[in-house]
């Protein structure tokens, strides 16, 4: 994806805090916090603040680059895959994985077993991860 593109596209300015926050993000895995994201731009953007982390999340989240995580914490997680699917969450350490399910299924029973007109599905797991399971 060409974020400097899409954030033309949209309307918004390109900007080298949201190059950089663009570039923590881009196909991580970790599902970060804005606060991880700032920990590690720290270094590099000793100028850039909290604030605009979380001002560019909201606007990456708008135009459709990540999606918001709700994993029962303080502050939301943020996903690169913006492609439906489920996440799973550890108790204890509070890691956050993907889990491929299949939405498209779940969002079918919802609607044979509601009749509603089903929009949009979001699935949420949690457990105990392999790493803190041998602890």
């Amino acid at each position: 994806m060409n974020i400097t593109e899409v954030l033309r596209e949209h309307g918004y300015k390109v900007t080298p805090q949201r190059l950089a926050v663009y570039e923590v993000i881009d196909q991580n895995k970790t599902h970060p916090n804005a606060e991880a994201i700032y920990k590690e731009l720290q270094p590099r953007y000793p100028s850039m603040s909290l604030a605009t982390v979380y001002k560019t999340m909201e606007i990456f989240a708008k135009i459709g680059v990540v999606q918001i995580l709700q994993c029962e914490e303080e502050s939301h997680r943020y996903d690169f895959n913006v492609s439906p699917h489920a996440h799973i969450r550890c108790t204890i350490c509070n890691r956050v994985d993907d889990v491929n399910v299949d939405m498209e299924a779940l969002k079918q029973q919802a609607a044979d077993e509601t009749k509603y007109k089903v929009n949009g599905v979001g699935v949420s797991f949690t457990g105990v991860c392999a790493a803190c399971q041998k602890k």
